[in-house]
């Protein structure tokens, strides 16, 4: 087997976007989009919303399934072969640089990493028994299951990811909950305005889940004010997360610098990292702003820059 211009590792915004640039630039990319990578389908994180309504190009919004798909087709449909199969690890060690899935071994000259973020969880006392019986870091994802649905729900979280779960839950629930650690919101003015203006969403502030209770499913949960120090138990059906995410960095194996969050370390004004021919780009290197369109605009640069080293290393 022949050595690949560019593998790219995730499928994601970042690395359908990626794909579709060096696929027009003639560099035949070889994408391994993960089989449930992190938890999630291929396309990413995306893939459990909704409703994107930031989104350039979709005035009417449209579901983030639905707009992963259409990336797919359009990398396909450009030039990208696309493989089922998640990386394993990678050898940085030396060009050309090799691939680990499963059994299969795959040199390339170059690499895009766009692997993203994975949600946070706090690994509480009866969260791993009780993980999809009623716990979940992904409302969109499971908040509209008939278990849900007329049920008192809780959201860990003070974000604007909270917020707009908790808006989301309240279509099914009906009661939500927000627990937030600080005596205020992080969230934006925006997402804030229309949580104050849904009756169904009240804030227990100061506040963290300690403990989670249930047989078969989730049934209560032990609440700490952390001003007060006083602990109660109240009656739920379902808490979901929505606490941060930590970068999806660890098959690398330390190769790359990366900073004290795990996030890849990239050149200011630019995707290049510590290694020469390996680029990072999306959620995996982006702590800040996490967004579609900010992920797919870092997409763009790590094609032009894999484009560009190409060239001069030919």
């Amino acid at each position: 087997m022949g050595i690949e211009k560019v593998i790219i590792i995730g499928s994601g915004p970042a690395g359908h976007t990626a794909s579709i640039y060096t696929a027009r630039a003639g560099l035949s990319p070889l994408m391994f989009e993960g089989e449930m990578a992190g938890g999630v389908m291929p396309g990413g994180q995306l893939t459990t919303t909704t409703h994107i309504e930031n989104f350039p190009g979709f005035p009417e919004s449209i579901s983030g399934f639905d707009l992963m798909d259409r990336m797919r087709e359009q990398s396909i449909k450009n030039g990208t072969t696309i493989k089922t199969m998640t990386v394993d690890r990678v050898d940085l060690s030396e060009r050309p640089f090799k691939v680990y899935c499963n059994n299969e071994v795959t040199s390339a000259h170059s690499i895009i990493i766009a692997t993203g973020a994975t949600a946070k969880k706090l690994n509480l006392p009866g969260e791993e028994a009780l993980w999809q019986k009623g716990v979940s870091a992904c409302a969109v994802c499971d908040g509209g299951l008939p278990v849900f649905r007329n049920k008192h729900l809780i959201i860990v979280g003070g974000g604007d990811s909270a917020v707009e779960e908790a808006l989301y839950l309240t279509k099914f629930a009906s009661k939500v909950t927000m627990l937030v650690r600080r005596n205020i919101l992080r969230a934006s003015r925006v997402m804030q305005d229309r949580l104050n203006k849904n009756d169904k969403i009240d804030i227990l502030w100061n506040s963290v889940p300690l403990e989670l209770y249930g047989e078969d499913s989730l049934t209560q949960v032990k609440i700490k004010n952390i001003k007060t120090e006083v602990e109660s138990v109240m009656d739920i059906s379902g808490l979901f997360y929505a606490i941060g995410h930590l970068p999806n960095s660890g098959f690398l194996n330390n190769q790359i610098e990366l900073n004290n969050t795990k996030y890849i370390k990239t050149h200011p004004g630019s995707t290049k990292t510590s290694i020469e021919g390996v680029f990072a780009c999306g959620d995996v290197q982006d702590s800040k702003y996490r967004q579609a369109v900010t992920s797919a605009g870092t997409g763009c640069m790590a094609a032009m820059d894999v484009e560009h080293f190409l060239i001069t290393k030919s």
